[in-house]
């Protein structure tokens, strides 16, 4: 199984984003480098990059990560271009959802019952299925974005250490903000600001190839670096790191999985996995440890 990347171009369409000095339009600068970042993934054995928009078209905030869930992404990645008024800042920036609106967004999933399944997976089955408690939903909910912004910040910390080889940076951690794109409580999502289009400068390096390369080249080092050290269960990666010699492999419960979906993913009975695991139940749990055996 291939790493999936969701690449989202930021804006599109009858929404241009921000607009340069000279006139240059954010959303044909976010798509440039998103096309050039996927060719990176796809070019990668074992990785895999689905876009939420390939033209110049208006894709709606909610439906980008709609599209990221429905290819089963490990990752969202937002590309954008920075502005404000002071046409002196610079610099490229990584983010990732705020507590606040986590606290937003919860507040209207909890009432939404039908998301729970599609968005917690088995989690959200013993959710639907049990007596209405808005507790065990907003932890279990909780839980989910706990582990998809720690997981955020950890890989926007290795894109920053390896944009800020190639290009200016203007915040060297991940910042935190309020941004509907990020919001998914089960996929781990990032904002690329890549640099400042309201700054002359940057808006002239911003539609130069050879800048959007280096920033693209950049971003596909980080992602690949964090999925080489940290890959999922399950894929390529993680098959070729812990080889078939070990008997089994080690695989972390997140959000959306079941056992029913680890047997189809890694091609064996859900009885074997039972008895590998000693589990009385099917239900599994985020953060929790399965074993799948491999010999």
């Amino acid at each position: 199984m291939a790493i999936i990347v969701a690449v989202d171009a930021g804006h599109g369409g009858k929404d241009p984003g921000a607009v340069g000095p000279s006139g240059t339009y954010e959303k044909n600068v976010t798509l440039a480098v998103s096309r050039q970042l996927a060719a990176l993934i796809n070019r990668q054995p074992g990785m895999r990059a689905v876009m939420t928009r390939t033209g110049d078209y208006f894709v709606d905030l909610n439906e980008r990560s709609e599209i990221a869930r429905k290819h089963k992404a490990h990752l969202l990645i937002s590309i954008h271009a920075d502005s404000v008024a002071n046409r002196q800042a610079r610099g490229a920036s990584v983010w990732i959802l705020s507590a606040k609106r986590v606290d937003r967004e919860m507040n209207k999933l909890l009432g939404q019952q039908d998301k729970h399944t599609e968005l917690l997976g088995g989690a959200g089955k013993v959710i639907a299925e049990a007596e209405p408690n808005p507790y065990l939903a907003q932890t279990i909910l909780d839980l989910s974005w706990d582990n998809s912004r720690s997981e955020g910040y950890s890989i926007g910390e290795i894109i920053l250490k390896h944009i800020g080889q190639e290009v200016r940076l203007h915040k060297h951690q991940p910042q935190h903000a309020s941004l509907a794109v990020l919001k998914a409580p089960d996929i781990p999502s990032l904002l690329i600001e890549t640099g400042f289009i309201s700054n002359p400068q940057e808006e002239k390096l911003l539609i130069s190839s050879a800048f959007q390369q280096r920033i693209a080249r950049a971003l596909f080092t980080g992602i690949k670096r964090y999925y080489t050290d940290n890959p999922p269960g399950g894929t390529m990666l993680a098959n070729r790191a812990q080889g078939q010699s070990q008997g089994q492999i080690k695989h972390v419960v997140k959000s959306g999985e079941s056992l029913s979906r680890l047997a189809k993913r890694y091609g064996v009975s859900m009885a074997r996995l039972r008895n590998h695991n000693s589990l009385n139940s099917d239900e599994l749990r985020i953060g929790q440890v399965i074993y799948i055996p491999t010999s």
